[in-house]
């Protein structure tokens, strides 16, 4: 495996853990009937508690995204996988405020937070007017 398909693993096996994004879900119509979407297991024995805090978040999100994307109507796909990946983006956030040390970093972190959180309530609201 190379060192970029490692990197694009650890990259996108990154996203939803933290008090506030695991309080977070997917709206209900945004679940589409089928198999669920499982993340494969990786193990994370060696990995320091930040990448450890990452990786679990991933493994919210990229299935809910995959999830939400199953919908048939392409507008509500596109939003319902939004949603999660905005998810996802807060749970990164929220790692980096717990474990990083550079103070523009965790500024950065707190604006995605802001930010996403607004645009998930956005994106909610319309699924729950314009999702069947």
């Amino acid at each position: 495996m190379t060192s970029w398909t490692k990197l694009f693993l650890v990259v996108t096996v990154v996203a939803v853990a933290g008090p506030t994004s695991a309080q977070m879900a997917l709206p209900d119509k945004c679940m589409a009937t089928g198999q669920a979407m499982q993340m494969p297991e990786i193990q994370m024995g060696d990995m320091a508690e930040h990448q450890k805090a990452m990786m679990e978040g991933v493994r919210g999100m990229h299935p809910a995204m995959m999830q939400g994307m199953m919908a048939k109507d392409p507008d509500v796909a596109f939003v319902c996988g939004m949603i999660a990946h905005h998810m996802g983006a807060i749970s990164m956030s929220e790692v980096e405020l717990k474990f990083g040390d550079d103070a523009e970093a965790k500024s950065m972190a707190e604006k995605i937070i802001d930010a996403q959180k607004k645009e998930i309530d956005e994106m909610t609201t319309w699924i729950n007017e314009h999702a069947q």
